[in-house]
């Protein structure tokens, strides 16, 4: 009997993980086959803006699998238009393989919410679902509670242990618009996408007015970061006015200061080695504090921004020693924008337009207690940055 995996999804873009992943499926659950099917309108998910058309999916899914004749792009959601809902293409497969064993592929979240599916019991009856996982033991009891539960109802569910690289398409399309995406794309892909200019690669983003840069800055953020990052913008720019700095600087450096905060860590390297960037054993050894760095990559070498804007954003969370006036704003303007709420905010609100030095002094002192609670280090810049506060307050 013919062994046929289903793996669908917006493939948005296709990459190794999904690649990885439908191998892994076919050794684990001795697949003849895996059918990978890009949907045409997601029934569980919005295609976000800009992203390429369904077709053009297809193509870069086709030059994904192509070195693997066990693996099969199908056009068929695309066909079939309208929303792409797994019972219909389940169906149509199940009349086209009638004597095959078909397996469903898909993550844990699906999983977990697969009796929220339409149609689900009719899917139960003509599927083994394959659900793959990674090891996390709370993710482990959730999955073995889901299976129980199916299989009273007859269910076949299988595990497949993920070993893969961890990455979403969203991740993807934010390390092709910041031009380090090539290494967790099958061969070809890349060259697709720069060749039909699709998610942002070959867009000219430099020297952006502050609308339309706001956008672009918009569009790349976790939605829950967005008003932090107005917010800094804001008072970045009522601290300037206030002391006398560059407001469109000040502006343009709080927009940008989080540009590449949604990366995960391990990815921030990627960046760091993507730009040429030779890194200390602190950022190696800490890689979630390199948003810092890469944003202000990003900023120059993307958008454009100048010096005084760079380094502004280079240094806005540890600090340095002999921080000039941009610096110290964007430091505490990210420290005490507007939704910042913890103790010790409004004393330092009220520092920043009375002393700004003394301000930023005391967010360094803050953070260096708040990574002593969680037992972490301080960077040697944060340090060098005390010291130097400390050097300047001394009396004569």
């Amino acid at each position: 009997m013919e062994r046929i995996g289903i793996f669908g999804g917006t493939f948005n873009p296709p990459h190794i993980g999904h690649i990885q992943a439908a191998k892994q499926a076919v050794e684990a659950l001795g697949l003849d086959k895996i059918i990978l099917v890009p949907d045409c309108v997601a029934p569980h998910k919005a295609i976000p803006p800009n992203s390429p058309t369904g077709w053009q999916r297809l193509d870069m899914l086709r030059l994904a699998t192509a070195d693997d004749p066990r693996l099969e792009a199908s056009d068929l959601e695309l066909r079939r238009e309208g929303v792409s809902y797994t019972a219909d293409t389940i169906a149509q497969l199940r009349r086209s393989h009638p004597k095959a064993k078909l397996y469903l592929l898909m993550g844990t979240d699906m999983f977990l919410s697969f009796r929220q599916w339409r149609h689900w019991e009719q899917i139960l009856g003509d599927v083994t679902l394959g659900v793959f996982y990674r090891g996390d033991h709370q993710e482990i009891a959730a999955i073995e509670n889901q299976r129980a539960e199916l299989k009273k109802l007859g269910a076949g569910v299988e595990l497949v242990k993920n070993q893969v690289v961890s990455i979403s398409s969203t991740q993807m399309r934010r390390l092709l618009a910041f031009h380090c995406a090539d290494s967790f794309l099958p061969r070809g892909v890349a060259d697709y996408i720069r060749e039909n200019g699709l998610y942002d690669g070959n867009a000219n983003w430099k020297n952006l007015p502050m609308d339309q840069l706001e956008a672009v800055v918009v569009s790349l953020l976790n939605p829950n970061r967005v008003a932090h990052v107005l917010g800094c913008r804001d008072t970045a720019v009522d601290l300037a006015k206030h002391w006398g700095a560059n407001v469109t600087d000040a502006a343009r450096a709080g927009i940008l200061h989080d540009i590449t905060k949604a990366i995960d860590g391990p990815l921030q390297l990627t960046l760091c080695e993507a730009h040429g960037t030779i890194l200390s054993d602190f950022s190696r050894k800490y890689p979630k504090t390199l948003h810092a760095l890469t944003g202000a990559l990003v900023a120059e070498r993307i958008f454009g921004e100048n010096e005084a804007v760079v380094s502004a954003i280079r240094y806005h969370t540890t600090g340095k020693a002999g921080m000039n006036l941009l610096e110290m704003i964007i430091y505490v303007a990210d420290y005490m924008e507007p939704n910042r709420d913890f103790p010790g905010v409004e004393k330092l609100r009220e520092l920043a337009y009375s002393d700004l030095p003394q301000a930023l002094g005391l967010g360094l002192e803050m953070t260096m207690e708040h990574l002593k609670r969680q037992g972490n280090a301080l960077s040697p810049e944060s340090k060098e940055a005390l010291a130097y506060l400390k050097r300047r307050n001394a009396p004569v």
